[in-house]
């Protein structure tokens, strides 16, 4: 089946397996908890000083180091954290990247179904 847009142009009816899979990425975006933008890195950091135990055989790197980067109006914006803040916030990290990640998902299925109607993308 076929449904017109607003435009009168058809577009695909998404299939039934389609549905599910549109309500499936739905309930778990429904699940969603706190999430913050941007990239969260933890890193570990070798100077380079002579003498330094970073350098030392097997080497110690200083760290770990815990870093957020995010736009803010437009500028990149870099914050080191805490041990504690990356201990607190990281799981509103990983939320983000999971919620990133449903969106892809979604927006992968639509693009599928927009591609099979008679108006395709």
């Amino acid at each position: 089946m076929v449904d017109q847009d607003v435009t009168g142009g058809e577009v695909a009816d998404p299939s039934s397996r389609d549905q599910a899979a549109q309500q499936g990425i739905a309930r778990r975006l429904g699940e969603a908890g706190f999430a913050l933008p941007g990239t969260y890195l933890e890193y570990a950091h070798v100077c380079g000083k002579p003498n330094c135990r970073c350098g030392a055989d097997p080497p110690r790197p200083h760290g770990p180091y815990h870093q957020w980067t995010r736009k803010v109006d437009g500028k990149t914006v870099t914050r080191r954290l805490t041990a504690e803040q990356a201990r607190l916030y990281g799981p509103w990290f990983k939320e983000a990247q999971r919620l990133r990640s449903l969106l892809s998902e979604l927006e992968t299925l639509s693009l599928r179904i927009a591609q099979r109607g008679a108006n395709g993308l």
